[in-house]
């Protein structure tokens, strides 16, 4: 008989249990857990305020401070979430054969990943339907045209901003054209001096100011746009990050909530962290051996 054969037959032999795969009920129910512990916490934050950014197109309130908070939290509820689903799936997960106790470990937290990831999937998911949903064009969401930069709406109108327009004047055009021009203050050049000459002429042109008032609002905007365009810029990068960290941290968190589960599943002695949570299942066996005893 060969070496084909033998081990052919010594894997057939073997309990299914003890084979590496995956069961897919927990990891699907950890997802869901995850997922929706996530989306109870986030909903939170942001009703609270604890964001950097926001969809309003003036809305840039946002300090240092109010930058690491959210990002702590972020942080935070991805260890929550991403730790309870994690649990989940390694505590209703059908015990394997006899093996090796650094196996079974192993194999709960491969099945918290699984959750992990499949919860990170479904979370983007649900981020970019949101996301589409709300970029719909509507009277609060969206500006006045739509290839005008949102990001410099307010400076736009501060731009244009005249207390004697006549009534019917279409300004969507000049707007865009000049949030155009207004995106380039944030390039390594600038805002060139033909751009400048020709934004101060619309502007003189639109609200009827004088020359030298409208030198003055125009060398304003290209500032504030400056300004508004590195505070945004900033916002993603901060947003960008927080993300990163905390979908690492989610992934040790299910990991970490996989085997802790599959100890719970088990019976087996916990980490210091899980002695407390552990507190429940301890009363509720010493209640039930008490009860055995006295029938």
């Amino acid at each position: 008989m060969s070496m084909e054969t033998l081990e052919v037959e010594s894997s057939a032999d073997r309990p299914l249990g003890d084979r590496w795969t995956l069961q897919w009920t927990p990891i699907v129910a950890g997802a869901f857990v995850a997922c929706a512990v996530s989306s109870i916490m986030l909903t939170f934050a942001t009703s609270v305020g604890l964001g950097v950014s926001s969809t309003a197109p003036t809305w840039r309130d946002a300090s240092v401070a109010l930058w690491v908070l959210s990002c702590i939290y972020l942080i935070l509820q991805a260890l929550v979430s991403f730790g309870c689903g994690g649990y989940l799936a390694g505590r209703v997960r059908s015990p394997y054969a006899a093996i090796e106790t650094e196996q079974v470990e192993k194999r709960d937290g491969l099945h918290g990943i699984a959750s992990w990831a499949l919860a990170v999937i479904l979370g983007t998911a649900l981020a970019a339907l949101v996301t589409t949903s709300i970029g719909r064009p509507n009277s609060l969401t969206q500006p006045t045209s739509s290839t005008e930069p949102s990001a410099l709406s307010y400076e736009i109108d501060h731009l244009f901003r005249s207390p004697r327009r006549p009534p019917g004047t279409d300004l969507a055009p000049s707007r865009a054209e000049a949030g155009r021009v207004l995106m380039t203050a944030s390039s390594h050049n600038g805002v060139s001096n033909d751009d400048r000459t020709y934004l101060a002429q619309l502007v003189t042109e639109t609200t009827g100011i004088s020359g030298a008032d409208a030198d003055r609002r125009v060398d304003k905007a290209i500032a504030d746009s400056r300004a508004a365009i590195s505070r945004a810029r900033a916002g993603l990068i901060v947003v960008a990050f927080s993300v990163a960290a905390a979908l690492l941290f989610g992934a040790v968190a299910a990991w970490a909530g996989a085997e802790a589960g599959g100890r719970h599943r088990d019976g087996k002695p916990l980490s210091d962290w899980m002695l407390h949570a552990n507190h429940f299942s301890r009363s509720r066996r010493t209640w039930t051996g008490s009860s055995a005893r006295r029938a």
